[in-house]
């Protein structure tokens, strides 16, 4: 069974599909992660974000690998765990010029579409339903107001000690939204047969339940 889960910056996607994944016993991809290690990789090699041969060249040459954890997915760069990593601020206002490049979609859905074919899968990025598994099962698009978005992006960054005043993140949230669905290549866009939950005065156990009740209902 494939489970797609789409939708904006921290509209809480990666939260909701671990923890989805985990209940049900499939295996959980954050495709995301994929796009902010191939950024981290550039800015590690200082090429720039907008150089397509060069980021090719570099995803030719390292490796990116996923690890299942009690704790949830890890993500894996030449063996070395990169997860909090591609989590900085940097990477985060980056991602969006290295994910718009055609050929490191094409790179990436190949390597997504390998993983979701021999397994039960819950997949959550911007272009799952649309481009990536245009025929799961139960495709699923959270939303939710910026305003909300950027007080849980301030919140983890708070945890993570990054103090980024709130009002920065309003206009990066923004920002990285009109990036999302404006870009040539798979924009963020609900797919026809995706469900919207809106999240924004939703906690994460209701929000939970509620995608529960969808994917049961296709079973």
């Amino acid at each position: 069974m494939q489970i797609a889960i789409d939708g904006p910056a921290s509209a809480g996607k990666s939260t909701i599909a671990k923890l989805i994944a985990k209940n049900l016993g499939f295996v959980y991809c954050d495709t995301g992660a994929m796009y902010r290690t191939v950024t981290l990789l550039a800015k590690n090699n200082q090429v720039d974000y907008g150089n397509v041969s060069g980021i090719l060249q570099l995803m030719d040459t390292h490796e990116i690998t996923f690890l299942n954890t009690d704790n949830g997915q890890r993500v894996l760069l030449d063996g070395q765990d990169v997860s909090d990593e591609i989590r900085s601020e940097v990477i985060t206002n980056n991602v969006s010029q290295v994910s718009a490049i055609k050929e490191v979609r094409e790179k990436l859905v190949d390597m997504q579409r390998d993983l979701a074919n021999d397994t039960n899968i819950v997949m959550d990025g911007r272009d799952i339903g649309t481009t990536v598994l245009p025929d799961a099962e139960v495709k699923i698009f959270l939303i939710a107001s910026v305003k909300v978005r950027a007080q849980r992006r301030y919140k983890e960054n708070v945890e993570r000690g990054i103090n980024t005043p709130l009002s920065t993140l309003e206009d990066e949230i923004e920002a990285r939204d009109y990036k999302d669905s404006h870009r040539e290549i798979s924009p963020l866009k609900k797919a026809d047969d995706a469900i919207e939950v809106d999240t924004s005065d939703m906690t994460i156990e209701q929000v939970v339940q509620k995608v529960s009740e969808i994917v049961n209902s296709h079973k």
